[in-house]
Formats: C-alpha cells, structure tokens, sequence
C-alpha cells in the first residue's frame, strides 16, 4: 500500500471528510513523526509499533562490482519495532501478500 492509496481507503471508511483533508492529516502526522526522529525523539503509537533511530559506525565496506573497499561513514537510519497488539494480529489471520516461503513450500508439498 502506498500513501495515495491510504489516504483513498480513509477517506472512503469517512465519508464526511473530504479526501484533501485526509491527504493533510497523512501527511501531517507523518512529518510530525519524520521530524521527532530527525530531533532523536522515539515515537510510539501502542499496538502498532515504535519508531525510533539507530546510529550504524562507521565501517571498511566493499564495492561488489569493483571488490575495492571503501570507508562506509557513520549514519542514522529509522528502526520500526512492531507493537504486541500488531504481531497478534499478524500472526491470527494469514498473509496474503507477495511473500515467499509458505508458497513455495506449498508447491513442493
């Protein structure tokens, strides 16, 4: 699902809001959530999940084409941790999405 798309399914499950408002309120709540995380702030949402940023060192990579190494600097990345409420669910209902293991592992079956 893509942010247009969210936006689309929200505002058809409320009919009384016009779809440019909920394209405000998406995108609203999630620069909110882009500038905690550019300040360092952990943002948690309960039964959904927490975001949060990790600091990777610095490190001696490779160029997989060329085999050269080169000097990999420090960076912040976004780290998502999944709320209970959501693993439950996940793990209730089967996923029906582009995944691979449990097809293939049908097809040999």
């Amino acid at each position: 699902m893509i942010k247009s798309e969210l936006v689309q399914r929200i505002a058809e499950y409320n009919p009384h809001l016009y779809q440019r408002d909920v394209e405000n309120i998406v995108s609203a709540i999630l620069d909110e959530i882009t500038q905690a995380l550019s300040r360092g702030d952990r943002v948690e949402l309960r039964g959904f999940g927490a975001f949060s940023v990790k600091t990777r060192d610095a490190r001696v990579g490779r160029n997989p084409r060329t085999g050269e190494s080169v000097e990999v600097e420090q960076k912040a990345v976004p780290v998502f941790k999944t709320g209970k409420e959501m693993r439950v669910r996940l793990n209730q209902s089967p996923v029906t999405g582009k995944g691979k293991g449990k097809v293939k592992a049908a097809a040999q079956g």
